[in-house]
């Protein structure tokens, strides 16, 4: 290559800009969950009408996070980080603008598809700044994300406690990212640091590729897709599990929320240094056994001794305490796998996999806390984690074998 630039005079610039853009998309999807009860009061929409209207997101995400790949190709990870970034706040105030149902769908699907194109393009740049500082950075990246979301989990919280308005809340969001997202845009890495693979021949065979998926693919996007199902659905249901069914309004209601990000945010800086020290198998099965008991935990709340005395509440912050911590790293530790045993086309499918449970995880909580209650829809999220603990040995002992076969023949084609 003749066209590599020069280091950056400031080496770290970069990775503060990066890790400045995982923290503004962590605060703003915060402030849209703490008042996901107030947009659906304000409509009176049942639970069902909120998880169609949530999976809206995940419509407008699925749209534009395959063609985020070609836009980075062509203009850069910083470029498209830079643009639906903006773009991302911007579509903050539209669901609290949305007079009716439908009108909140769209305004939601604008929210997914600015996010779904921000989140692939701010990974791709996260990936570049790992290229230009020769070491793993990523995980801190994701740590910068549940800062932001604790960051927004406790203002918002505070917020609500001293009864300011929505609007207060939103607006002030709004006006902090954009001026951090400004600040920062300028000194993400430029183009000319990305990875550019070389440009596939044939458009059916291409196309064939990217529908293929490897068994190590599904097997990897599975779980994937299973913690993110937890990760995602956990913080969304939140706070109308406080207020609907442990009935606790004003601060309290955002508690929950607030300590499942706090102990994800904690066990995220700790992340890396546990797996080298247990390796990702036992990182995994750990994680996914605590997070699953939290989950059981907090559901359980209403129903052990002393919940009438109003020790529920308390209970159930401490289950999504539990869960927070054990979930925070399974999907650096297969995001990690992925990368070290697939090709980047992998990489994004097992990535692309794992976010449809992120978005789809809300959603069918909804539907089975319309149909059978809210206590059974959050029993969702305990099994697909406890899922997770049971096929996670297995998954990993297979992924380790094709890689230990070939490695007498490292010269090999």
């Amino acid at each position: 290559m003749t066209d590599t630039p020069p280091a950056p005079t400031h080496p770290f610039t970069p990775r503060a800009a990066t890790s400045t853009t995982f923290l503004v998309n962590g605060l703003v999807l915060a402030t849209w969950v703490l008042h996901i009860p107030d947009v659906r009061d304000r409509l009176h929409l049942s639970d069902a009408q909120v998880g169609t209207a949530i999976l809206f997101i995940a419509v407008g995400s699925m749209f534009s996070m395959p063609l985020s790949g070609p836009w980075i190709a062509r203009h850069g990870s910083a470029a498209v980080t830079r643009l639906f970034g903006l773009l991302f706040c911007l579509s903050l105030p539209l669901p609290f603008l949305a007079p009716s149902l439908p009108l909140l769908c769209l305004a939601l699907a604008a929210v997914g598809l600015t996010n779904g194109a921000m989140d692939v393009a701010m990974n791709a740049q996260g990936v570049a700044v790992e290229r230009q500082m020769d070491r793993p950075v990523l995980s801190s990246f994701h740590a910068w994300f549940s800062f932001g979301n604790l960051g927004g989990a406790l203002l918002g919280s505070v917020l609500l406690a001293a009864h300011v308005g929505t609007w207060t809340h939103v607006l002030a969001v709004l006006a902090v990212s954009l001026a951090l997202l400004l600040a920062s845009g300028p000194h993400l890495l430029p183009r000319s640091w990305d990875r550019h693979d070389p440009a596939p021949t044939g458009g059916p065979s291409t196309l064939r590729q990217r529908l293929h998926l490897s068994p190590a693919v599904l097997t990897l996007g599975l779980l994937c897709f299973l913690g993110m199902l937890g990760e995602g659905a956990t913080g969304d249901w939140g706070g109308l599990y406080f207020r609907d069914v442990l009935q606790v309004g004003g601060g309290l209601a955002g508690a929950g929320y607030t300590a499942f990000t706090l102990a994800m945010t904690l066990a995220r800086i700790f992340g890396d240094r546990w797996r080298s020290r247990h390796g990702e198998t036992t990182l995994m099965l750990g994680g996914s056994l605590v997070s699953g008991a939290g989950v059981l935990l907090a559901i359980l709340a209403p129903s052990l001794p002393g919940a009438s005395g109003g020790a529920g509440p308390w209970v159930a912050v401490t289950g999504y305490a539990l869960t927070g911590f054990g979930v925070a790293n399974l999907v650096p530790v297969l995001y990690g796998s992925a990368g070290r045993a697939l090709n980047a086309q992998g990489l994004a499918q097992v990535a692309t996999l794992g976010y449809l449970g992120f978005l789809a995880g809300p959603p069918l909580i909804g539907y089975v806390a319309h149909f059978l209650g809210l206590r059974a829809g959050l029993g969702v999220i305990a099994l697909s984690l406890l899922l997770v603990a049971a096929l996670a040995p297995t998954v990993f002992t297979r992924l380790r074998a094709p890689r230990a076969e070939a490695r007498p023949d490292p010269a090999a084609p």
